[in-house]
């Protein structure tokens, strides 16, 4: 088979789950696929490699490639390589990326650029997926064009190889026409074909005769489609479905002997602490929209090294209610103590199968569910089509295959990507569905330790670190679901309950030792949201809501610094915040109002949403911290193009400038 090389660089598991089913799907079109993460750079060498290259790069934060690519990005940017240094690599990128962020896929695109100017070359257009409408609308048409881009490569080259045992392949096509290159694919027929077999075989309603058929349609006419109802045309279109994704896991139930099990297992982080809560305080009143917390943690007894703008990882367990009703539904509740012990299947046929790494061996049922898979996320659609085999009704089954198949994209979208459906709300909706717990070991991502921004300055308290967050409430998505709050902040909510402050100028005393709750934290990679290193450097800082955090810590380190350089050159602070109500949630007001007093803060301007009318609240209140994002940046580009006299582009660009200048930083959270 022809090798090529594929890299992935992700940071929540996007980018490798796409990697890997790109890897899957090479087999069946003559290729071979050498797959490893970006960071595992032992086990590839770019200055030698023949192969072509075949990457997958998602975004973070506000435009940065993943922490696994760090070490990569910083290597491929020396300047004293040469123009031509890549000139024999000839790669495809595929970014992922969300546009209500302002550097959409910006993780790809720096990449990209860079190997460019290196002298690599493309065979294969780069593609920029989109997560707010979707990554699987240009992930999928983009993978179906690359064996034809792949093919013509090798063709290109000379150097085709026997391929008795592979697919007839597609003929090379440019990138646009690649969904209907798809739908011609032998093995997306033969997959067709052996699921509308199975339906045929036990479906009494499908076996009805027409007369009934037109009655039914009357009804159908008239009904709203849901998660487990379709109507016309998609209820009556031949599918196009993924193909079932190989098994791959074999698992084995132990009973417990007793042993103790600990959060640290499942911990990967090399610099990961554990640290009490010793202080909780309510900033808004029981009335506002949203209840917004500050977490006081004591780090006295570790060596945690932080300053203003940094943030960290709060490593956050699954709800017990919630692990409890999955144990349930999967008839496994009876066994939640028993030790999971899993083996590679001797007759699987996924290449490179391993062991998932976020599952620590020997643990419970019940430890694995609530510290190690994130049970909340969204099902990609091979875990849909990994279902249908598991669904005995015929017309539920139907229904699984429509939300992942290409003509029910739009469905998949609206009912499942949008309206954040899990795994028991899937379960719950299709109560015929029993998948075995294997299949779930290999479909459920690992859990995912939430970021939060640091909220004060360790000049001020040197042995504390304050963070503050909403707390996430979701409205039920489906007719079965209850109100939900975040992983992590409700789960912060319910620890720090019993010694929970309101906020007052007396709220002094933190929690009693015997009280405090402890969790894990770790910290992240440090970036460039942080003062500037000139303390003469005026600054603008844009906080709306729980925005503001930061740059309470920046405030607080610029009074310390002051105190202690009475006579240096301090440059002037600007602050923009914006909440809802005045009396409910304008967060941290008193500091505000001290900070403007004392002269650390220069100009300080709020705006209250629901107490008067603003114009652009009226029309449309922003959703979440990325439109806001997106209003700061037009506004900034509006306020340049004034005072500057130029026009848009040209705004557009002196903005871009500042931000590759680092003069322009942005810390986003949603």
């Amino acid at each position: 088979m022809r090798r090529f090389l594929l890299l992935y660089a992700t940071q929540r598991g996007q980018a490798k789950a796409i990697a890997e089913e790109i890897s899957e799907q090479a087999v069946s079109h003559g290729f071979s696929a050498d797959l490893h993460c970006i960071s595992e750079s032992e086990k590839y060498d770019l200055k030698t490699e023949t192969a072509p290259l075949v990457m997958v790069v998602s975004t973070t934060g506000t435009g940065d490639p993943p922490d696994t690519a760090r070490k990569f990005v910083k290597e491929i940017h020396d300047k004293t390589l040469p123009t031509n240094f890549f000139a024999h690599l000839h790669y495809g990128l595929l970014g992922l990326g969300d546009s209500e962020y302002t550097y959409f896929c910006n993780g790809g695109k720096v990449i990209d650029k860079r190997l460019q100017e290196l002298g690599a070359q493309h065979f294969y257009g780069t593609g920029h997926a989109d997560d707010c409408v979707g990554l699987e609308l240009v992930v999928e048409p983009w993978i179906a064009g690359l064996w034809a881009a792949l093919t013509k490569h090798f063709k290109s080259l000379g150097g085709q190889e026997e391929m008795s045992d592979a697919l007839p392949q597609a003929s090379p096509a440019p990138l646009n026409t690649a969904v209907k290159q798809e739908l011609l694919h032998i093995q997306s027929q033969v997959e067709l074909l052996r699921l509308q077999d199975a339906e045929k075989k036990d479906s009494k309603v499908r076996g009805q005769n027409e007369v009934n058929r037109h009655q039914a349609s009357d009804f159908i006419e008239d009904a709203e489609p849901s998660l487990i109802c379709s109507v016309p045309p998609l209820s009556q279109s031949p599918l196009s479905v993924p193909a079932l994704p190989p098994e791959y896991l074999e698992v084995h139930l132990q009973e417990s002997l007793g042993q103790e099990e600990s959060q640290a297992s499942v911990i990967s982080e090399d610099s990961v602490f554990q640290v009490p809560i010793s202080k909780a305080v309510q900033l808004t009143t029981n009335d506002a929209v949203k209840t917004t917390l500050l977490l006081e943690l004591d780090i006295s007894k570790i060596e945690f090294l932080h300053q203003p703008g940094d943030s960290f990882n709060v490593i956050c367990p699954n709800g017990d209610s919630e692990v409890e009703s999955l144990l349930q539904r999967l008839h496994l509740a009876d066994k939640r103590t028993h030790h999971v012990i899993l083996k590679i299947k001797t007759d699987t046929k996924k290449r490179g199968a391993v062991v998932p790494q976020h599952v620590p061996e020997g643990s419970s049922l019940q430890f694995i569910f609530t510290w190690c898979l994130e049970i909340r996320a969204v099902p990609k659609k091979a875990f849909l089509r990994a279902l249908v085999d598991y669904t005995s009704s015929a017309t539920e089954r139907r229904r699984l295959q429509e939300l992942c198949s290409k003509q029910g994209a739009a469905d998949y979208t609206r009912f499942v990507r949008d309206a954040r459906i899990c795994l028991l709300d899937l379960l719950l909706a299709f109560p015929s569905c029993h998948p075995p717990l294997s299949l779930l070991l290999e479909h459920l991502p690992k859990l995912q330790p939430r970021p939060y921004s640091c909220a004060s300055s360790s000049l001020l308290y040197p042995d504390k670190l304050h963070f503050v967050f909403n707390i996430i409430e979701c409205p039920p998505n489906t007719a079965a679901a209850a109100l939900r709050r975040g992983v992590c902040t409700g789960w912060l909510a319910a620890l720090v309950a019993p010694f929970l402050q309101p906020n007052t100028e007396a709220s002094q005393a933190g929690s009693p030792d015997e009280l405090a709750p402890k969790i894990f934290i770790s910290p992240r990679a440090t970036h460039s949201f942080h003062l500037p290193d000139d303390p003469s450097a005026p600054i603008i800082m844009v906080g709306p809501g729980t925005g503001v955090a930061p740059f309470v810590g920046f405030l607080q380190h610029r009074e310390k610094l002051q105190e202690q350089d009475p006579n240096g050159n301090f440059g002037a602070m600007w602050l923009f915040f914006g909440c809802r109500h005045k009396d409910r949630d304008y967060l941290f007001r008193e500091e505000l109002r001290r900070f403007l007093k004392i002269g650390v803060l220069t100009h300080l301007k709020v705006s209250f949403s629901r107490d008067a009318p603003l114009e652009e609240e009226e029309e449309a209140p922003a959703k979440d911290a990325k439109n806001m994002a997106k209003d700061v940046n037009d506004t900034l580009v509006e306020i340049i193009s004034k005072e500057a006299g130029v026009d848009r582009l040209e705004a557009m660009n002196t903005l871009a400038t500042l931000k590759q200048e680092k003069r322009y930083l942005q810390d986003i959270w949603s």
